[in-house]
């Protein structure tokens, strides 16, 4: 249980953390926050732990390859659309792709 309330607790520090730098113009630091993989670190940390290396690379794996089906369309909806539909709804739409096209990866990805 204590991995899990740690994780919750970075989770909410690193999302401060990179909304706080961007505000207060400074966008590098935001930037490289938000590129870290704070939550597949800690993540593979704790499954490491439980299952093994083997279950670490294999869920990397997933990972990557999900990352190219859902995460680089979601960022590019996001991308097109901020300046034509404002943010927020843009924001949403990048949701709901990824949400759709991480279904379909996850349903039909072979471990």
């Amino acid at each position: 249980m204590i991995e899990y309330i740690f994780s919750f607790f970075i989770g909410g520090v690193v999302t401060l953390v990179i909304t706080y730098f961007e505000i207060n113009g400074m966008p590098l630091v935001s930037r490289l926050a938000a590129l870290f993989p704070i939550f597949t670190w800690l993540s593979y940390v704790f499954i490491g732990q439980v299952s093994g290396p083997e279950a670490v690379a294999k869920h990397s794996l997933f990972v990557l390859l999900g990352t190219l089906v859902a995460w680089v369309p979601y960022m590019l909806v996001i991308y097109f659309l901020a300046p034509k539909i404002g943010s927020t709804k843009a924001i949403a739409a990048g949701i709901v792709t990824f949400l759709i096209l991480a279904t379909i990866f996850s349903l039909i990805y072979k471990k």
